[in-house]
């Protein structure tokens, strides 16, 4: 079968309260639309059409790596009209597949058996039990247990309300059959709009046969309507995500506390403390210990490394048995071979470091290559920028490199060499050499109390 996909995505999310359209808030680093789509690309879909209308052009150009085609609903008159927007733009053999950018989790699995069941009878639902129905369309089936049709819970009577079985949303119909069912809605009902649901009883007068399914678990199809909804999706997701790395291995000192934004690879016995962060593509080797409220993003981290607290890593690699932090930042295009230690309030900009090179303490390296062996001592400062453009400062091996010094870039130190303390560097040192740039000390005898007459004088 050939399979259109649609998302509608053309609410303003009033009890969202936000200048945003509802489907551009985030859940675990994603916007919900992008979520979604991405759930549907994973289908093999022929196409995906994006139904866009408040704040659309906002919502658009937040999203220009989706390739969607996007069909604007200028008024929005409820999900039928909705999905009539686009309808004429699918082909008529096609199988439709309706999604909502505010219901996020749903999985491509629960997605691949409601298309297989519209294969076979060209119309599945997505129904779900539910303990506490409240705010959903009723599903009312006959006797012998076939779909009859879908009654909103505000048009429902107080029978139909103690039903529990409810309408998703989600379906899968022949695109033929959607066009001609959606052409005959009505808005008669408590909502005054033309809603999608009124299709199932079109095609049950049509003797069309409705089936259903449900989903793995109930969580997939929660709706983000406010944002204590979208608060409790986001709890619930990176629950999940941490229950699946704790079976693949890692320790979690508080599973509750911790956020998965992305995607993490890690390797055996890898322990994560609390308030950490993971954004992007992350690979974690194996025996790394990483501290609380630390932010790693885009970065792969080698076997038996220690990340002490409050450290954030972006775009970097970090070799094995390094030594990070604690309160240090590792800034894209950095990386850093075996046995390195980066210390407290060091920060690192496009830097590479040697193997068993040390900056230990309130350093900022920026653009550099550093070998083996370098000791780079407190207060050091790579200057690689000169207003216009950046520059580069390449340090040999076994390089010490004393405490508040000032490192011109762009600038050459050999291997073996050393820079005195308190030197500012603006030449290339050759190996083995000792660069200062210090004065004779002056002392100005009773400056502090010649300066306070003065003050006093006037």
């Amino acid at each position: 079968m050939t399979l259109s996909a649609v998302i509608l995505a053309a609410g303003a999310g009033k009890r969202m309260r936000s200048r945003l359209p509802k489907a551009m808030h985030k859940l675990a680093g994603k916007t919900l639309l992008e979520r979604v789509f991405c759930t549907a690309a994973r289908l093999a879909c022929d196409e995906i059409h994006v139904v866009y209308g408040h704040a659309g052009e906002q919502l658009r150009a937040a999203h220009p790596h989706l390739a969607a085609r996007w069909v604007k609903q200028e008024q929005q008159l409820g999900t039928g009209h909705a999905l009539a927007q686009v309808i004429d733009c699918i082909p008529a053999q096609n199988h439709v597949l309706v999604l909502y950018a505010d219901v996020p989790l749903i999985t491509d699995t629960t997605l691949q058996k409601l298309i297989a069941a519209a294969a076979e009878t060209d119309f599945c639902l997505l129904t779900a039990d539910l303990p506490e129905p409240t705010g959903y369309g009723r599903i009312i089936r006959d006797a012998a247990g076939n779909i009859l049709k879908i009654v909103e819970e505000r048009d429902a009577d107080e029978q139909q309300r103690q039903l529990r079985e409810v309408n998703t949303g989600i379906m899968a119909a022949r695109s033929a059959h959607l066009k001609s069912w959606l052409t005959g809605l009505s808005k008669d009902n408590a909502q005054g709009e033309y809603l999608l649901t009124d299709v199932v009883g079109r095609a049950v007068a049509e003797d069309v046969t409705v089936r259903s399914v449900s989903p793995a678990a109930n969580g997939e199809i929660s709706g983000v309507n406010d944002r204590a909804q979208l608060a409790a999706l986001e709890r619930n997701y990176q629950l999940e995500q941490a229950r699946a790395l704790m079976q693949q291995g890692v320790t979690l000192a508080d599973p509750t506390r911790f956020d998965l934004r992305g995607q993490l690879r890690a390797g055996q016995d890898v322990f994560i403390d609390i308030n950490v962060i993971i954004e992007g593509d992350v690979h974690i080797g194996a025996k790394v210990a990483i501290g609380p409220n630390c932010l790693i993003r885009d970065t792969h981290i080698g076997d038996g490394a220690v990340i002490e607290a409050n450290c954030v890593i972006d775009h970097a690699m970090v070799g094995r048995d390094n030594r990070i932090g604690p309160f240090a930042r590792i800034r894209p295009g950095s990386e850093l071979a075996d046995d390195v230690r980066v210390g407290n309030f060091v920060e690192l900009k496009a830097a590479r470091l040697g193997a068993a090179s040390k900056a230990n303490h309130l350093s900022y390296i920026g653009d550099s290559e550093l070998g083996e062996r370098v000791n780079v001592g407190a207060g050091t400062i790579t200057c690689n920028y000169d207003g216009v453009e950046k520059h580069k400062t390449v340090i040999g091996n076994d390089v010490f490199i004393g405490s508040n010094t000032e490192l011109i870039a762009p600038l050459k130190i050999g291997d073996g060499a050393t820079i005195a303390a308190g030197a500012t560097v603006r030449d290339d040192v050759a190996a083995d050499a000792l660069a200062l740039s210090r004065r004779d000390n002056r002392v100005v005898a009773g400056w502090r109390s010649g300066k306070r007459r003065r003050r006093t004088e006037q």
